[in-house]
């Protein structure tokens, strides 16, 4: 029993030590964040007359969301830029057209004085409307200007009241402006309709949807929120693929952003040296009803249209977002001498993204739906050998090593059966 356990405890280390030569060669930080940007928050408050409702804690809306808002601001870190705006918070009236308009900078996004925002929020009283939609178009200007992070966090307790603005369709307008900016949104009540609204809200912007029932619950992840926006980010590059690779953009290093009709193709073009390998993935997300068994194709493919390489992935509906990735390692030149004249001396690779998704029956189908792609060119490994061969890499040498152990346990333990029976028939 013991030479059983001193066996597996070395197997498993071995294993251990070859899973981490399995690993990939590190590859080089695309579109890295230079931590100088400002992250910024902007706080979108429901005030609408619904709020007044006591069923919080044995309080009302209104009251959970002044406690949670004056924690937050107590804890919001200094390098976070926080505004606060509010719907439904002025217009008592009954003109719905006054009424879809109701929405103001109670705060504006600025480094933050917690005494100001804490007495701007202790006037707020539950009043009007409920228009999100307009509500969230005027956040996305609070937060327009900067490179950091920008992220819009939406507390409310109904849906929108001021259709046919859509505040789903509002989101996906904001996303398809290719700037960054995540849409959290936080339901105070655990309605359906809500909910899917809501949901759908944050979906199209890569955000998060939570349905809070306690004002500890509100503080919690409203805290949470803010304190995301203060890490570093990488902020996405808007680009907009083509039809065909001979115009598409060129592009580097780096992390981008773009939109991708059902059933579409997109082309973009990068470089490739002698000695570089591209690594490349895609993800497209879908943030409107789709009909179920989706794919992805990401083709790695020379301007002659000739493949070098692909990745593809399907889905059957279970998820909202499909991703894909490829390698291409280019060998280097078995001259050390200049290219020809007239030879470029990188490759030019046409990256294209085919999708298979379409839209459920009565959804619109423009803007087209989310797209993220990363192209990481880096320098190939120094060695063939390290180029993941069947996925091992480096790791090839601690196989051997392990193959090798194996044998030679087998041919011990073996020897060592024989003898115990040669033993046991001797007694």
């Amino acid at each position: 029993m013991i030479r059983r356990q001193r066996l597996a405890a070395g197997v498993c280390a071995l294993l251990a030590a070859l899973a981490s030569g399995i690993a990939f060669p590190a590859a080089a930080t695309a579109g890295e964040p230079t931590g100088e940007a400002t992250a910024k928050v902007d706080l979108v408050l429901d005030v609408s007359g619904s709020m007044r409702t006591r069923d919080i804690d044995g309080g009302t809306r209104m009251a959970a969301a002044k406690q949670a808002f004056n924690e937050v601001l107590d804890a919001t870190p200094a390098e976070v830029q926080l505004g606060i705006r509010t719907l439904g918070a002025n217009y008592p009236g009954n003109d719905r057209q006054t009424g879809c308009k109701d929405t103001a900078q109670l705060y504006p996004v600025s480094a933050l004085d917690r005494t100001g925002a804490k007495t701007a929020v202790a006037t707020l009283s539950p009043t009007g409307w409920t228009p999100i939609g307009p509500a969230l178009l005027k956040a996305a200007g609070d937060l327009r200007g900067g490179e950091g992070s920008k992220r819009i966090v939406l507390i409310t307790d109904g849906e929108d009241t001021c259709a046919p603005l859509d505040p789903c369709e509002v989101a996906r307008e904001i996303a398809a402006r290719g700037i960054g900016m995540t849409i959290d949104t936080l339901g105070l009540v655990p309605d359906t309709k809500l909910n899917k609204q809501l949901s759908c809200i944050a979906e199209a912007t890569g955000g998060t949807y939570t349905s809070v029932e306690h004002t500890g619950e509100l503080t919690d992840k409203v805290n949470q929120l803010v304190d995301r926006a203060a890490d570093p980010v990488v902020t996405p590059v808007a680009t907009e693929g083509t039809a065909q690779c001979t115009d598409a953009p060129a592009l580097k290093s780096g992390l981008y952003t773009d939109r991708e009709e059902s059933g579409q193709q997109r082309f973009y073009r990068v470089d490739v040296k002698p000695g570089q390998e591209l690594r490349s993935s895609v993800s497209v997300a879908a943030d409107r009803a789709v009909n179920p068994d989706y794919g992805v194709l990401l083709r790695a493919v020379t301007t002659q249209g000739r493949e070098i390489v692909r990745g593809e992935a399907t889905g059957n509906g279970r998820t909202d977002v499909i991703s894909t990735g490829l390698r291409y390692p280019k060998a280097e030149s078995d001259s050390d001498d200049a290219p020809p004249e007239g030879v470029p001396p990188a490759e030019t690779v046409c990256l294209q993204v085919t999708n298979s998704f379409s839209a459920a029956s009565g959804v619109k189908t423009t803007p087209g739906l989310p797209l993220e792609l990363t192209v990481d060119v880096v320098s190939s490994p120094s060695h063939s050998g390290d180029v993941a061969s069947f996925g091992l890499g480096r790791g090839w040498w601690l196989l051997g090593v392990l193959v090798l152990v194996g044998f030679l346990a087998g041919l011990i333990w073996g020897w060592l059966s024989r003898w115990r029976v040669a033993v046991w028939r001797t007694n």
